[in-house]
């Protein structure tokens, strides 16, 4: 199990560039306790402030396997693991939860949420446990840039967003703000 303790909101750090973009995330929804849930893995989305709210925003396009599971339950999480899982993460987000186990395909160990019925996963070095507070699809009619629906979404397949907010955050101490030490001995 990695070293995972409660990460405050005011003391959690990344790069969430590196994080998504590079590094990719697991995004699991569904009840861990009915074993009813998919994941998938995701290398686009934000995190920030909404309605005062910590949020995070993700999207799953509509051929997605997991996008039912966020339509049907009220929470998610995103997990982040060490670069080792790589793999599989790579395996979890080119194969369908519809057609093999892919969390036991890539020995994943479920574990139940704090404060969501969605699981995280004993190997993560992070987890962000959110609760779904809005969702819509994104709309052609809405591009300012058309030369995104073309080089994105030729098949108009756009993803539908989903806003969660950040219930809690699990993580290992690289995820924590380093604590600065004041030197008394300053003038």
């Amino acid at each position: 199990m990695t070293d995972r303790n409660h990460i405050k909101i005011k003391d959690f750090n990344t790069n969430v560039f590196d994080d998504l973009n590079k590094n990719w995330m697991l995004l699991t929804a569904g009840d861990f306790q009915s074993g009813d849930f998919n994941a998938m893995t995701v290398s686009w989305g934000f995190f920030g402030t909404f309605w005062h709210k910590p949020v995070v925003i993700t999207g799953v396009r509509p051929q997605r396997h997991t996008l039912s599971f966020l339509e049907k339950y009220d929470s998610f999480t995103l997990c982040a693991f060490p670069p080792e899982f790589q793999e599989n993460l790579n395996y979890c987000g080119t194969k369908s939860g519809k057609e093999v186990n892919k969390i036991q395909e890539c020995g994943l160990i479920p574990i139940p949420g704090d404060t969501v019925n969605a699981p995280g996963f004993e190997q993560a070095e992070l987890i962000i446990e959110c609760k779904i507070l809005y969702a819509d699809a994104m709309k052609g009619k809405c591009f300012l840039d058309k030369s995104l629906i073309k080089s994105i979404y030729p098949d108009r397949d756009f993803h539908r967003l989903f806003f969660g907010e950040v219930m809690k955050i699990n993580g290992n101490t690289s995820y924590r703000k380093k604590k600065q030490i004041k030197n008394n001995n300053q003038t």
